[in-house]
Formats: structure tokens, sequence, C-alpha cells
């Protein structure tokens, strides 16, 4: 594992506004996650762990606090320039799939690829047959969304974050809609990437998911209150 962060909060501030209330969604939040870790963020409902992951994926803006992606600053970029590093950089695993469905398995897990001007047809398709085949999903490429179960939609959506070979899988919560049976195998699959080098950061409100990650952080009121490996956490248990 590098010792180089893929990730490097500093004094992260995050406040929603509502009429005259303010809520401090994250505190003063700092955290580094380097090239390789496998982390799960767990913590109460409102703790701040859905905000922390989207501002990790550029989905939103921060109000005070810097971001290093892969040592490049990307706390000051417009809103193009964000979109453009999230589609190179970073691939996201949602709990609702968001697959569109009248598209094909290998046409949605090659749509964030025809945003890559870097990219030319030949090499898409594949990176597209590649990230199918990771997911053990190549037989079911001409198929619809509506034709598979959850546990395949979902192993289609892991397919698409990874097709772009993004520095950052972002995870939210990606068995919330399986039962315990296909929740497992989408872990294991995500296990899997994690063995292979990919690096990983997962919201999970399962303490069981939690577990079996290397790495363990807990939010609550915006603030990380705990940041534990795995082995510390099982000594704590016992």
């Amino acid at each position: 594992m590098s010792n180089n962060p893929v990730i490097a909060l500093s004094g992260i501030r995050k406040s929603f506004f509502t009429e005259t209330v303010e809520t401090r969604a994250l505190d003063d939040l700092s955290l580094h996650i380097a090239k390789g870790e496998y982390v799960a963020l767990s913590g109460p409902s409102g703790s701040g762990k859905s905000t922390l992951l989207s501002l990790l994926g550029l989905l939103d803006v921060w109000d005070q606090g810097s971001y290093l992606l892969n040592g490049n600053d990307v706390s000051t970029l417009g809103r193009e320039q964000r979109a453009a590093i999230r589609n190179r950089e970073i691939g996201f695993v949602f709990q609702s799939f968001h697959l569109i469905s009248d598209m094909t398995v290998a046409e949605n897990v090659a749509l964030p690829l025809t945003y890559r001007h870097d990219l030319d047809k030949a090499t898409r398709a594949q990176m597209v047959a590649e990230a199918l085949e990771r997911v053990d999903m190549t037989h079911r490429a001409k198929h619809y969304p509506a034709q598979l179960s959850g546990g395949q939609q979902q192993r289609v959506a892991v397919a698409r974050a990874v097709a772009g070979r993004p520095s950052l899988i972002l995870a939210d919560e990606p068995t919330g809609n399986l039962d315990s049976k296909n929740a497992d195998a989408v872990i294991e699959l995500m296990d899997t990437l994690h063995r292979d080098g990919a690096t990983l950061c997962m919201v999970t409100h399962n303490p069981e998911t939690a577990a079996r990650c290397p790495r363990q952080i807990v939010l609550f009121d915006g603030r990380i209150v705990s940041d534990q490996p795995r082995s510390a956490t099982l000594r704590a248990a016992g």
C-alpha cells in the first residue's frame, strides 16, 4: 500500500441552511485515505456520512477547508472541472443502482466512458468487456435492467463504477436494497476489488458489513469520533 494519500481532507466544514436555522453537517473534519485502503464510514442518521461521501465524490462543495485528490487541490475548481475529474478519477455505486432502463447492461456500463474524450470507441468497448468480466456479468451484456435480479443490477452498477479504472470507488449503502444473499455477494465483490488494489470508501449502517472493512470510521454530529483498523475493533469487541 502506498503512503501517498488518494484523499487528503483538512478542516472541512459544510453547513445547510433552512430559513434561519443552520445545520452543521461536517465540522472541521480532516481525513487521509491511502491508495489501496478499504474504508467503512458509519454512524447514526444525520451524522454526516452521506454528506462526506458527496464531497469526496465532488458531487457537492464545502464551505471551508481543503481537499487534495491524488495530490491535486480540487477545492477551487469550477463545476465543469469537477465533473471532468469525477468522471475520470471516481467510480460510484449507489443503493438504488441508477441503471437506465432502456439501455442494455453493456450500454449502461459504457455510459460514463462516452464523456471521456481521451478514449476511442475500441478502447471503450474493451474497458466495458473487462469490467463486466470482473463482476461475472459478461453473459448478461445484451440484457436490460428489468431482466436482472437486484443483485445482478448492483453487479452491473459496480462494473460501471470500475470500467473507467478510477483512483477511488465510493459506495453509498450498496447492499441497502438487497436481500441477505445478494448483499453478501455484492460485499464479496467489493472485497475482491480491494484485493485487486482498488481504493474503496463505503457508507454503511450495517455493523457486520462495516466489520469486514480493514478500516472503520465512525461519524457523529459531523465529526470523526472513531477511526480504527479492523484488528483494533475486534480487540475492543473481545
